[in-house]
């Protein structure tokens, strides 16, 4: 294909249809040519389905995803077998026969099927004869309205599509338009790589049935359809067997819906066909405009809660490509409010409420057998896709992912009962569509008994920054189960009877290997699990309290609570992954589990615990800095709790450098498709959402008795504003600021109470003063729970590090108030 691009007509763009309230500019991925792969395709969905748009002039294809798509059926994959196993581990454990016990798990207690798959539907191809050589190529995704557009001119005539996911009206739209009528003339047709499909036409729709394909040995139950249907104004159209082909029409409207027969993880009992067809027939109720208008409202009530901006630059006048080709090396501030707001723009496209939770891959997936399943890691990737939700004004896009939790808490019961003899839910570092508890990926990777329990934060979460006691109420007995479970499953460690998770291990890290048995990967008491059940026993304490309940419960796991192991520092000044000082100085390795309490925990504070921040630095340091996709994203994170915005900005830096186009096999490290796309390597969306979440804590934390702001600038970012971001204790924050201080400050409390600021430049105001803190916050929803003190191996020779601490300052506030202070 030949494509000829016009420099003046790249850069003035195409006028969309946007709302006065978005005043954010620069906020389009553009690029002068089509995507020649998966990894360049531009993403849009609405939450249930998605579709990648690849621009093509000649053939248009759209991938497509419905999200309840997904390998076998209902189902658990809890093995029965382990309950015999666990004890002798166990036993093998505690007197550190680690090889031993290694050898016993990975004979024994075996995963009896990894997970099922999130399948793609297949593709849309709308092929326009004559329109293999093209001039002034452009397409686009404004993410300030949701819209993919591509243009070019072909003979002098200049076409333009534009696609959207319908929010409201539950389809996929393109709209195909010529300057001079009667221009458009196509052929639409569809292909799915699944084993059982089918194409025909009937009543003038395009129609693909198919199945999701059975997996180790469960049976494939999803039934699923997409239906086509084009209106054409002028011109004229026919269908032949698998095609429709539209001739010589003015403009032309696709509606694409889809549907499966999914009703939840245990109940496929709905009708695919009823289903597409009344999403269908929602979406042709509508014209263009008003499909466009109604569904610009709705994606806008979520998308301009938050305005960022650090000054405009001429860089961003470049296709998107080769912003991020130069970013690293350059000064185009300009890509990092593009791809803070890239994030927020994926999560209110795969994550609405009523629907699925985002998976490894939000809702974008054009294979059968995507990587690791495209399921749910919950040893921190499912996590990290909603770090974001809160604190950038998303709230609302939490209840997927609290309904899946709510679904672990049923099933995970068996595998808590079935396997370690416990009472309450547990479930392991993996889960599907069908809620399976049990572990995954054999006995190095998948006994990790606590990716259930790290769930839960979000539910406490959730709470802290809405207020919502209905809600705490509702998912409370999701908390207690969960605690339930440790309460019946910690094990008393034999050198200090601390009580520890045994067995267990630190994802996907090994301490030891064996010439026979290989990664040594079990063990007992890991910092992460220590930290991850000190969270869980905490926030259902204080879950209790604030519900006025349960106290003997609270009793118990405060008992319990005490008797966790501190935190240790070991013989090279690093926070220990295990009990043990066995850390490798140098190692590498991507995730650094024991870093939980740092982010997204709350039991590492450079004000409280400055020796624990030293130690968490030196590990970050040993680390390095590049990695996989996610990896770096959460790095943006820690370096931001750190204090020390520069290395947070040379974490983003690492992150947005073009990642290697993957083609079947894993190559290089991590960074970003041209697509704005998080790689693993190959596609992980978590990355992208931890990024934002780490710009996010950049420019404030609400973690630690207080509201930090602007803890982590970078020397890079002078001057900027960001209108819009939370705290805990419902504080919605605008900021402005210029050669590193805060210039204006608004706070609005949605929940009224003592706000409690951490500033490091003074501010006053014409009405409400700030007043000096003193004391512990008597906000509640800024408890800080107390932590043991470390223990710290004598050779650990730390020196100890120096951090502003700025000026702390409480406002007491009325809630629906503002209040406006400025520099002084």
């Amino acid at each position: 294909m030949n494509i000829k691009t016009s420099k003046c007509f790249l850069l003035s763009g195409f006028f969309l249809i946007t709302s006065a309230a978005s005043a954010q500019t620069d906020l389009k991925l553009w690029y002068n040519k089509p995507a020649e792969n998966w990894n360049e395709a531009l993403p849009i969905g609405n939450g249930r389905v998605a579709a990648m748009i690849f621009g093509n002039p000649s053939i248009e294809r759209v991938q497509l995803n419905e999200e309840t798509v997904w390998a076998g059926g209902p189902h658990n994959n809890v093995n029965p077998d382990a309950k015999e196993v666990v004890p002798e581990l166990r036993k093998l454990i505690a007197e550190k026969k680690y090889i031993e016990a290694q050898a016993l798990a990975n004979a024994k207690m075996f995963s009896k099927q990894n997970g099922m798959q999130y399948q793609t539907v297949g593709s849309l191809y709308i092929k326009f004869p004559g329109h293999e050589s093209v001039q002034d190529y452009y397409r686009d995704l404004d993410i300030s309205n949701a819209i993919s557009s591509v243009s070019y001119t072909v003979n002098g005539i200049h076409y333009k599509r534009e696609m959207l996911a319908s929010f409201t009206d539950q389809a996929i739209i393109i709209r195909l338009t010529a300057d001079k009528p009667g221009s458009i003339t196509c052929d639409l047709s569809m292909h799915s790589p699944m084993r059982s499909n089918k194409v025909n036409t009937s009543n003038g729709k395009l129609i693909l049935k198919g199945n999701g394909e059975s997996r180790s040995g469960i049976d494939g139950a999803i039934k699923f359809q997409a239906q086509v249907k084009a209106l054409n104004e002028g011109g004229s159209q026919s269908q032949g067997d698998t095609l429709l082909s539209i001739k010589n029409a003015n403009s032309l409207t696709v509606y694409i819906s889809m549907g499966s027969n999914f009703k939840n993880y245990h109940d496929v009992s709905g009708d695919a066909e009823e289903r597409t067809t009344t999403f269908l027939n929602q979406a042709l109720k509508k014209t263009y405009p008003e499909l466009l208008k109604d569904n610009i409202a709705f994606y806008q009530r979520y998308f301009n809660r938050v305005n960022f901006e650090l000054g405009k630059n001429p860089a961003s006048d470049k296709p998107t490509n080769e912003r991020i080709r130069d970013f690293a090396s350059g000064n185009d501030l300009g890509l990092v409010p593009l791809f803070y707001q890239f994030g927020r723009y994926l999560l209110i496209s795969c994550s609405q409420p009523g629907n699925q939770a985002a998976n490894l891959q939000g809702k974008w997936n054009e294979l059968n057998s995507p990587p690791w399943g495209g399921k749910y890691t919950i040893n921190i990737n499912t996590e990290m896709n909603y770090w974001p939700a809160e604190e950038t004004n998303l709230t609302e896009l939490t209840e997927p992912l609290i309904h899946l939790i709510k679904d672990l808490s049923v099933t995970g019961r068996e595998s808590a009962s079935k396997m370690y003899n416990a009472r309450g839910w547990m479930a392991h570092h993996n889960t599907d569509i069908w809620r399976i508890s049990g572990q995954v990926d054999g006995a190095y990777y998948g006994i990790f008994p606590t990716g259930g329990a790290w769930l839960t934060q979000h539910l406490w979460e959730h709470y802290l920054y809405t207020g919502d006691k209905a809600y705490l109420k509702e998912v409370y007995p999701v908390l207690k189960g969960a605690s339930m479970y440790f309460v019946d499953a910690l094990q008393e460690e034999q050198s200090h009877h601390w009580l520890v998770v045994s067995p267990s291990m630190s994802p996907e890290h090994n301490f030891l290997r064996d010439q026979t048995v290989g990664a040594i990967s079990l063990t007992e008491g890991t910092t992460m699990d220590n930290q991850i059940v000190f969270d869980l026993f905490s926030n259902t304490i204080a879950a209790a309290k604030a519900l006025n309940t349960d106290q003997a419960f609270s009793d118990t796991l405060s008992r319990k609570r005490a008797l966790l192991p501190p935190m240790h520092i070991g013989k090279w000044g690093q926070l220990q992954e295990w009990l043990d000082d066995m850390d490798k100085k140098g190692d590498t390795h991507r995730h650094i589990s024991q870093l939980f309490g740092l982010y997204p925990g709350k039991q590492v504070s450079p004000y409280k615990h400055p020796e624990l921040t030293e130690a968490a630095k030196n590990i970050l340091i040993s680390r390095g800095d590049p990695s996989t996709g996610w990896s770096m994203g959460w790095k943006v994170n820690f370096w931001a709790r750190e204090l020390d915005g520069d290395h947070a900005f040379e974490l983003l830096k690492q992150e947005l450098k073009p990642a290697p186009i993957w083609k079947g096999k894993i190559e290089g490290g991590g960074g970003t498709y041209p697509n704005l796309f998080d790689a693993h390597p190959p596609f992980q969306i978590d990355g992208n959402f931890g990024c934002t979440a780490g710009i996010t804590e950049m420019l404030l934390q609400s973690y630690d008795g207080d509201i930090h702001l602007l803890p982590a600038l970078p020397s890079a970012w002078p001057s900027g504003s960001i209108k819009g971001i939370v705290a805990r204790g419902g504080y919605v924050i605008d900021m402005d600021w210029d050669n590193g201080q805060i210039t204006k400050l608004v706070i609005l409390s949605k929940l009224g109470g003592n706000c409690r600021l951490r500033l490091h430049n003074l501010l006053q105001s014409a009405g409400k003063e700030l007043v000096q803190a003193k004391g512990g916050n008597p906000n509640p929803f800024y408890a800080v729970d107390d932590i043991k003190a470390a223990v710290i191996a004598d050779a650990s020779q730390l020196h100890g590090l120096n951090f502003d601490k700025g000026k702390v300052f409480d406002l007491q506030t009325t809630a629906g108030k503002r209040y406006t202070f400025i520099a002084k």
